[in-house]
């Protein structure tokens, strides 16, 4: 069947360094790159509603494969005309493909051997038993686009096995392999459908590098995926993220293996402002983590700000990691915003730490708005500085060029 015109692109506008500012083109809009994306796991981003998501200037969000597919179903998202109609959100949405929670089931077995207490992976696919209440499915290549299809998202992911970083070589050989052979599944079906949702809009399919801290298997796996006719590349696996030191390595052993045509997403990337200025100084365009609504919610609020440090871009913080602990005694008297210059709603409407740190402390619901505003937005200016220093970086090239012709 042959495929339709792709109302899917990539428009890189400018580079400086590794690190480059782009555009993402989706039948739901544009997205400018580098990107953070917040994590709506089931449609939603925890505390928040999609005015919320509009005043914070997020331009794409998640949703999760596995998650939907269990609660609240993919027929009920049939009957609604689709995730973006169901959850009331009509501009771009990525699916994973359940990959990493198949993973995450194992890891809290306790075992990381690829034969989990709640997981069976085979060569061809996987089952397992959902977490809330024990129910038996499989999820094969096929399935994880079928699933993904039925959800309606702008950009899904290739079915892969979220490699632990604890793998043997000759258990990380055999889980590439997989992830390999799944990807070249997915993508064939991909195509039989026509590279459509069930809503007839264009899905664009990205294909996952796997390898954990292997350098060989890393250059393998980026090699292959970049060989087969994806949307996008995605680098996955337990490191990315969680290691920063690792991911950056990893991202130096395969940046010359990625296409520049396509957007490059490091997959559960963004826990902390530092996090994503590290990544797009790598070379990565598109980041997504739990990690600031997660953090928000147990009391963890981003402060600091963005500088030039030595010439490159710094999210600069006198405290450990670029936040605080607003559940601290200390900020009850504290009657200065969160962090100073701020745009979001939380800051610019003049919510003070002493007053976050009752709401907390009593667990006031309006806290976790507020705060989860807060973390947010931080991430999303941050990409947004990052954008501006790069393409800023572009001009003046282009400037004195203009100039010496002259």
């Amino acid at each position: 069947m042959q495929s339709p015109q792709r109302p899917f692109s990539f428009e890189l506008i400018a580079k400086r360094g590794h690190a480059r500012a782009g555009v993402i083109h989706t039948p739901h809009g544009p997205v400018r790159t580098p990107i953070f994306m917040p994590v709506g796991t089931l449609g939603s981003v925890k505390s928040l509603d999609m005015a919320d998501l509009h005043e914070l200037q997020a331009e794409i969000i998640l949703a999760n494969t596995y998650h939907l597919f269990l609660r609240p179903g993919t027929d009920l998202i049939e009957q609604a005309g689709g995730i973006h109609k169901y959850i009331n959100w009509q501009q771009p949405i990525l699916t994973d493909s359940g990959g990493f929670q198949v993973f995450s089931l194992g890891v809290q077995s306790g075992q990381k051997s690829g034969k989990y207490n709640h997981v069976r992976i085979g060569a061809d696919g996987v089952s397992f038993r959902a977490h809330h209440n024990g129910s038996s499915y499989f999820f094969s290549p096929e399935r994880a686009i079928e699933i993904q299809r039925a959800i309606g998202a702008d950009i899904i992911m290739t079915f892969d096995e979220a490699m632990s970083d604890d793998y043997s070589k000759e258990q990380a050989t055999q889980s590439v392999g997989r992830t390999h052979q799944w990807a070249k599944q997915c993508f064939s079906y991909w195509q039989s459908q026509n590279r459509l949702s069930k809503y007839g809009d264009y899905q664009a399919l990205f294909g996952i590098i796997q390898g954990g801290l292997f350098p060989d298997l890393r250059k393998k796996s980026a090699s292959y995926i970049s060989s087969l006719d994806f949307d996008g590349i995605a680098i996955g696996g337990e490191t990315v993220g969680y290691n920063m030191a690792a991911t950056q390595e990893l991202m130096d052993w395969i940046r010359s293996l990625l296409p520049d045509h396509k957007p490059i997403y490091t997959m559960g990337l963004g826990r902390d402002p530092q996090d994503v200025i590290d990544a797009t100084l790598a070379g990565a365009d598109m980041f997504d983590c739990v990690g600031p609504t997660r953090l928000a919610r147990n009391g963890s609020v981003y402060e600091g700000q963005f500088r030039m440090v030595d010439g490159q871009p710094a999210f600069v913080s006198s405290h450990k990691h670029g936040r605080i602990n607003i559940g601290n005694q200390k900020y009850a008297h504290d009657f200065s915003v969160l962090n100073p210059g701020c745009d979001c709603y939380t800051c610019q409407s003049g919510y003070t730490r002493a007053y976050l740190h009752h709401l907390y402390c009593t667990r006031e619901l309006s806290y976790y708005r507020l705060a989860s505003i807060h973390n947010l937005r931080t991430m999303l200016r941050i990409t947004d500085k990052l954008r501006k220093w790069i393409t800023a970086h572009d001009e003046t090239k282009q400037k004195t060029s203009a100039k010496t012709k002259k």
